[in-house]
């Protein structure tokens, strides 16, 4: 696997002149040509990326379901986050109109940003969790990757706290955008739930925890073909729970029933929930319910 390290790399690779500043850039896609290069097939990147991208609704492969808008479409990519691209892709970037603006670590040193940018869950998305923007969003979008671009065009002392501001800005409308995206797409997301249920409950029902352990968030995600972080933010967007939280709540559930209608002991019904040790599953049941599993047990006869 290809390690692109520097901005000054990355323009090379997709045939742009050096960088104004090695730190930070903003790229048109327009301008971008990616030569049949096989490091393509597999790369990471040792800076953060941020895309807006038009044109390519309904041609890549982000239409693993139906989205709400079909005009700015942003991606959010974390350093070393690895990603290919294959050539049906390759034929559309050439066309395809926006902008990419790639920040490395770097830039953000002794800023709160250093910081704040990795509590974004949305860099960790995958492709077909992109940001879908409206127009009038799309232009807000816009208009701040235009600023950075004509802030690196004449460096001077003011230029990284300007740049630091407008990427603070970005990353807050994304942020605000992303969670408008989960309420447009209330009836989908609901379909998303009843769907984790159904796994969460068939995986109890064939006694999946008792060969392989308590379902993760990881496999679940992997089932429904979202990310991890996405399934989580989907969740608490719908619920105010994580994905955590619904498998532990899920596991309390079964607990109860087993506690309740079968004579297997605390430590056999723990085994049966997955746990390697009944004192895990012990002190998960007494922080969810305020009560030990005997306790609870007891409570019917």
């Amino acid at each position: 696997m290809k390690i692109i390290n520097s901005i000054s790399e990355k323009h090379r690779l997709v045939s742009l002149p050096e960088p104004l500043h090695p730190l930070v850039s903003v790229i048109r896609i327009s301008d971008m040509r990616f030569t049949d290069n096989p490091i393509w097939e597999q790369f990471a990147v040792n800076f953060y990326c941020i895309s807006l991208k038009r044109n390519i609704s309904g041609k890549t492969k982000y239409g693993q379901q139906y989205y709400d808008y079909n005009k700015g479409v942003m991606t959010f990519i974390a350093p070393k986050q690895v990603m290919s691209l294959d050539a049906d892709q390759m034929d559309i970037l050439n066309p395809a109109s926006g902008y990419a603006l790639l920040i490395h670590p770097d830039f953000l040193y002794n800023h709160p940003l250093a910081t704040t940018i990795k509590n974004y869950g949305f860099f960790s998305y995958t492709v077909n969790e992109a940001l879908h923007l409206s127009e009038k969003e799309e232009k807000n979008i816009e208009e701040i990757f235009q600023k950075i671009d004509e802030e690196c065009q004449h460096i001077d002392r003011h230029t990284q706290d300007v740049i630091l501001s407008q990427i603070d800005l970005l990353l807050n409308y994304s942020n605000r955008f992303y969670e408008r995206q989960f309420i447009t797409r209330k009836a989908v997301n609901h379909d998303v739930l009843s769907k984790m249920e159904q796994l969460l409950n068939g995986y109890f029902d064939h006694e999946e925890a008792l060969k392989k352990g308590p379902p993760t968030v990881e496999a679940l995600a992997d089932q429904l073909n979202l990310s991890p972080y996405y399934l989580s933010d989907l969740l608490r967007s719908l619920t105010g729970q994580s994905a955590q939280q619904h498998i532990q709540d899920k596991l309390i559930e079964k607990a109860k029933e087993y506690l309740s209608i079968t004579n297997l002991s605390v430590a056999e019904i723990a085994y049966q929930l997955g746990f390697e040790y009944p004192q895990s599953f012990n002190k998960l049941f007494k922080k969810k319910t305020n009560i030990s599993p005997l306790q609870f047990r007891q409570t019917f006869n």
